[in-house]
């Protein structure tokens, strides 16, 4: 019997793919990720696919899961092949989780190297690792670097210790700047990612926590707001009274302040959440090319348990739990709990959602008749540059990045 879940079609068993994705495949980029869902202890907000190593047995330890990801990126070209799709190098490789640095940085660069024996890499190839602080050493660096990663996105959240202990994060803050400099030292960009809206943090807790990313002088930096996810500890938490809850208005104060103070430092906003430092002498991009390409809605191939996937139109998510995903790919049967064929309206609706929050901005001419005439009135109500905008692109203002869903719900009529 073929896997589904409610919301979404069957998928087959041999994991064969409509005829369309091949088709419309064509021009894309094809970019791997790599689940890995282990992590030491759960932080309090999140509700990412990850397992603390007492919740797994010995079958799916992290001690095998290199060679089950290994197996699946071997089983991913054969299903590409069967399909009629065009395998292409791969233009990005990123490993998230979970906490990838978990895993011995041999395994890593074991999965790594069977991605480019199976694909290979495109010239100029970005590979990221997501890291903690605390789990990485200067020799697991260079193994990363000699494997062929090029960059390492480390998972600061903050610099102020109370604001730590709400997230449930345990790394030492002292280890992030000794973790940026041996990633430097190892030849790697590095990215660090910070969350912003914990309960019980001030604005100036904020800014000391941005001005000290910034002392760190890396490539790119993420600046997420906190989300506050059922399920989660930290919703338990609020709906107990024990911690406040979110204030959109702080939220707000605090983008603003990221921003002004990454601007500020030389560092240039290329979507919402995300600023990069301009490319350098060498040329070399700080922009995340694996984000952008899911940006720009290209092709991937999401590897591990609960991973999602879009080919050419076609759109697959694994098994959530390791469990019955290992035994799927250890049977070379498809992890795959269900997929979805996009239809017009649903690719037209998330390219618009999309391309929006992104600087390069979305072409004028992508929208329908309703979608051309909001954007007059996105201008004057200043949520949209308006010399961009006579350029025939759409590209958010500020204020237009602090009201993203509103304007792509104008922008969609």
């Amino acid at each position: 019997m073929s896997p589904a879940q409610p919301d979404g079609l069957p998928a087959p068993l041999d994991g064969r793919l409509p005829a369309s994705a091949a088709a419309g495949s064509a021009g894309r980029s094809l970019s791997l990720y790599v689940h890995v869902p282990f992590c030491a202890v759960r932080c309090g907000y999140c509700d990412f696919n990850t397992y603390t190593a007492t919740e797994l047995g010995p079958d799916v330890s992290q001690d095998v899961y290199a060679a089950d990801a290994a197996a699946e990126v071997r089983w991913a070209r054969r299903v590409l092949e069967d399909s009629g799709v065009t395998v292409r190098p791969l233009h990005s490789v990123f490993f998230g989780g979970g906490t990838p640095t978990l895993l011995p940085a041999a395994d890593l660069a074991g999965i790594l190297a069977q991605a480019r024996d199976t694909f290979g890499l495109a010239d100029g190839a970005e590979v990221t690792v997501e890291a903690n602080p605390d789990s990485v050493t200067p020799g697991s660096l260079r193994v990363l670097a000699d494997a062929g990663v090029t960059r390492v996105s480390f998972g600061m959240q903050s610099a102020v210790p109370h604001v730590l202990a709400v997230l449930d994060r345990t790394h030492d803050p002292d280890n992030v700047p000794r973790a940026v400099a041996w990633a430097r030292e190892a030849g790697l960009g590095v990215s660090v990612d910070l969350i912003y809206g914990a309960p019980g943090e001030s604005l100036a807790d904020w800014e000391h926590s941005v001005r000290t990313a910034v002392g760190y002088a890396p490539d790119h930096v993420s600046a997420y707001s906190l989300i506050i996810e059922d399920g989660t500890k930290l919703a338990a938490r609020m709906r107990r009274g024990e911690v406040a809850p979110i204030d959109e208005d702080d939220q707000a104060d605090k983008y603003e302040l990221a921003d002004r103070l990454l601007a500020a430092a030389g560092y240039e906003w290329y979507e919402v959440s995300n600023w990069a430092r301009p490319a350098g002498a060498d040329g070399r991009a700080h922009r995340s090319r694996h984000n952008l390409a899911y940006w720009h809605n290209q092709d991937w191939w999401g590897i591990g348990p609960g991973a999602h996937s879009h080919v050419g139109g076609t759109r697959w998510w694994n098994l959530k739990h390791p469990v019955p995903y290992t035994h799927r790919v250890r049977a070379e049967h498809s992890p795959a709990a269900g997929r979805e064929v996009l239809d017009a309206a649903t690719r037209h609706l998330e390219r618009v959602m999309l391309e929006a929050r992104i600087r390069d901005g979305l072409p004028v001419a992508a929208l329908d008749d309703d979608g051309r005439t909001a954007v007059a009135g996105l201008i004057a109500d200043g949520l949209v540059e308006p010399a961009h905008a006579l350029r025939g692109t759409v590209v958010l203002t500020l204020r237009g990045r602090l009201m993203g869903d509103a304007v792509v719900r104008r922008l969609l009529g």
